[in-house]
C-alpha cells in the first residue's frame, strides 16, 4: 500500500467554484474528462475515495487585489481540513508590494507560491516575475504552470532561464515540465537539479513508454504526483501512473516522498486511509 499526496489541487469558495471551473474549462477549449465542482469539500471526498490522504491546494490570482483574500481563503481551508491539506499562496506581478505578499504567505503558514503565467498573462521570465523568484529563492518553493504550444508565456525556454538564474529556487514546473511540449521540456529542464515537475494533466495525453522515459529523464526523486483537481478526476490519474510499470521505489518517490520533502510534511504512520495498492 502506498501513501498518496496530490500535489496539484485548485480550490475555490463554494459561491464561485462552478464559475471558476467553467472559466478554466473554456480556457483549455475542452477537457476530455468531466471536472469536479472545485470545492475543498468535494476535493477531500473524491480524493479519499481514490486513496489520497493529503492535498496541496492553491488558487490563482487574476488581479492583484485578489491576492490577500485568496491567501486567507486557502489558509482557512487548510486550518479546517484537520491536517489533510497544505496550502500555497497566490501572487500577482502587478501587486504594489511583493515582499508584503510573501510575508503574509509566510505568516499564514502557507508553504510555497503558485503562479500561472498563461492565465495571469505574463511571460515567465519577464523582470517583474524574476523579482518574485529572487525573493522566493532559498525561502519558498514555487509551483508554476509550464508549457502550452498555443502560447509563449511559460514554454521550456523561459523555464530554463529561470532555473539557470536562480539555482537555489525550488521550481516545480507543473504538467511534466511543459504541457503539450513535454519532451522539449524534459530535454531542457532535466539538467537543472533545482527543477522538479508534477505529472498533472499529462499522463492522459502521453503514451506510457513516453511518460516513463520522461519521468526517468528527470529521475523519480524530481517528479511529484498531481491530479489538477477539479479538472481531472483522481482515480484515472492514479491508474494512468500505475500503468507505467515503474519500480516500487519510484512510485513511493512520486506518490508522496517528494511532495513531503518539498513542503516539509510529516505523517503519523499509524493513521488510516490514504493509501492505494501498487
Amino acid at each position: 500500500m502506498i501513501r498518496i499526496i496530490d500535489s496539484h489541487c485548485h480550490i475555490y469558495p463554494e459561491k464561485i467554484a462552478m464559475r471558476a471551473v467553467e472559466s478554466v474549462e473554456t480556457f483549455y477549449e475542452h477537457l476530455p474528462r468531466q471536472p469536479w465542482n472545485g470545492t475543498a469539500e468535494e476535493l477531500v471526498r473524491s480524493g479519499r475515495d481514490a486513496g489520497i490522504s493529503h492535498f496541496v491546494v492553491f488558487s490563482v490570482a487574476t488581479t492583484p487585489h485578489q491576492v490577500s483574500s485568496i491567501n486567507r481563503f486557502i489558509a482557512e481551508e487548510v486550518s479546517r481540513s484537520g491536517g489533510c491539506m497544505t496550502g500555497l499562496g497566490a501572487m500577482h506581478l502587478d501587486s504594489e508590494n511583493q515582499e508584503r505578499d510573501i510575508l503574509e504567505i509566510e505568516a499564514l503558514g502557507l508553504k510555497g507560491v503558485k503562479l500561472h503565467p498563461d492565465i495571469q498573462k505574463f511571460e515567465a521570465d519577464e523582470p517583474r516575475a524574476m523579482e518574485i523568484y529572487a525573493r522566493c529563492e532559498g525561502r519558498l518553493p514555487i509551483c508554476i504552470h509550464a508549457g502550452d504550444r498555443r502560447y509563449g508565456y511559460s514554454n521550456p525556454d523561459r523555464m530554463e532561464k529561470i532555473a539557470k538564474a536562480f539555482p537555489r529556487l525550488q521550481l516545480i514546473c507543473a504538467h511534466m515540465g511543459g504541457w503539450s511540449v513535454w519532451e522539449e521540456a524534459a530535454e531542457r529542464l532535466s539538467k537543472y537539479p533545482n527543477v522538479l515537475v508534477d505529472c498533472s494533466s499529462s499522463l492522459y495525453w502521453l503514451k506510457p513508454e513516453v511518460a516513463r522515459a520522461i519521468i526517468r529523464k528527470y529521475g523519480s526523486r524530481r517528479v511529484l504526483f498531481g491530479t489538477d483537481y477539479p479538472f481531472w478526476p483522481q482515480k484515472p490519474e492514479i491508474e494512468d501512473l500505475l500503468k507505467l510499470g515503474l519500480t516500487d521505489d519510484e512510485y513511493e518517490d512520486i506518490f508522496w516522498r517528494n511532495a513531503a520533502d518539498v513542503y516539509q510534511l510529516t505523517f503519523d504512520d499509524h493513521a488510516t486511509g490514504g493509501t492505494t495498492d501498487a
